[in-house]
């Protein structure tokens, strides 16, 4: 068998009551596309019902695959997906679904020819729906931040969705040390320095009132990573071996 051309790998800590709704959407969106695809769900740390609901989708859909991740940290969960993952696109996808399905093919060929893609809500086009105006400010000073201390031009590092190629996929994401919110800054990071190119792609976004981050709290802890990243470079850490 080939491989499928799209491999959507989701994160999954706690997300029983928004998965159904979740993983509803992505099948019936797949199912109207002339391309394969899997869908990877890593679930992690849970203490709800969603490695439950994710092993019963996937007895049910035959693309769908469950995996259990021990460690907690949305990086964790990330990596184990992208790098069991089998498709020639490897997209990461939040469980709220921000973004419409729909719009994945944007990040795919003949729309997109990028080893790179990520979304954006800054760029040209995009468009934010329902965001309070505070969490925007706190958002653009988080990537002022990251412009300043490892990723120069990227406007929106840090929206859930981001589309890699399979030989990218598997460049970057074994060298990603980061388990936690940080580790898409990092990855990008390493890619930059790889030589690969990024190209940010203007989406609809729609803000759930029900996110996980805790402003204060993880604001702190990613500006500290966002350091340690930089020292890790500074290091050689992320050569290739």
């Amino acid at each position: 068998m080939t491989n499928p051309l799209l491999s959507i790998v989701i994160p999954a800590h706690n997300e029983e009551s928004r998965l159904p709704d979740t993983l509803d959407k992505i099948d019936a969106f797949l199912q109207t596309q002339p391309y394969s695809a899997e869908v990877v769900i890593v679930e992690n740390g849970s203490s709800d019902r969603t490695l439950a609901l994710a092993q019963e989708y996937a007895q049910r859909r035959p693309y769908i695959r469950a995996l259990h991740e021990e460690g907690r940290g949305k990086g964790l969960a990330v990596r184990r997906g992208m790098l069991e993952a089998v498709g020639d696109y490897r997209f990461i996808c939040d469980a709220d679904l921000s973004m419409p399905i729909e719009q994945v093919n944007r990040f795919l060929p003949p729309q997109c020819h990028q080893e790179i893609a990520i979304a954006s809500r800054e760029a040209p086009g995009a468009v934010r729906h329902g965001e309070p105006p505070y969490r925007h400010f706190v958002g653009r000073v988080f990537n002022t931040m990251v412009r300043i201390i490892a990723l120069h031009s990227l406007q929106d590092t840090q929206c859930g969705f981001k589309c890699f190629s399979a030989a990218a996929a598997e460049d970057l994401f074994p060298y990603q040390i980061t388990n936690g919110w940080t580790f898409d800054v990092e990855v990008l990071f390493i890619a930059r320095k790889r030589g690969y190119k990024i190209v940010e792609v203007p989406i609809d976004w729609y803000y759930s009132p029900h996110s996980k981050i805790n402003v204060l709290r993880d604001s702190i802890h990613m500006g500290l990573d966002l350091l340690t990243i930089r020292w890790y470079g500074l290091q050689g850490r992320y050569r290739r071996v």
